[in-house]
């Protein structure tokens, strides 16, 4: 039934279990507790692009496509950075893509296996304030 309705809104929806679950929920409760004006976000495996939580304030922004298509950028920047040799000093923490009226923001995890994705409106939230925010989830 859900399908049909679209995905939920206004909610922490997972799909880990256990621990993942529980610490996937905390960096997503961190983030609205930090950009209670944020459009959308998830925590995402960068192998398989699995959102393994995720949260949206609208039905038509499709989070699942979205995470899974990032995902692809950050496995693809990953390869480009690692084509330059720069040396294991230097890893990607960051992405932004900028539009319009929004900034999506991709910031890869400590443990390198997961990203933390954010999508907010330039007219509400501050870039530097998302990006502090985003800094401080560990999970």
């Amino acid at each position: 039934m859900q399908e049909l309705a679209g995905p939920a809104v206004n909610k922490v929806v997972s799909a880990a279990a256990g621990a993942e679950k529980v610490s996937a929920e905390r960096i997503i409760h961190h983030l609205l507790a930090g950009l209670p004006e944020l459009l959308g976000a998830a925590v995402v495996e960068v192998e398989s692009g699995q959102a393994l939580a995720s949260y949206t304030t609208s039905r038509e922004f499709n989070l699942s496509k979205v995470v899974g298509f990032n995902a692809e950028v950050v496995r693809q920047q990953g390869r480009a950075l690692a084509a330059l040799q720069l040396g294991p000093e230097e890893q990607l923490e960051e992405i932004l893509i900028t539009l319009h009226s929004q900034l999506h923001l991709l910031r890869l995890l400590p443990d390198g296996r997961r990203f933390l994705y954010v999508a907010v409106d330039c007219r509400d939230t501050n870039l530097g304030i998302a990006r502090e925010v985003m800094r401080t989830c560990e999970g």
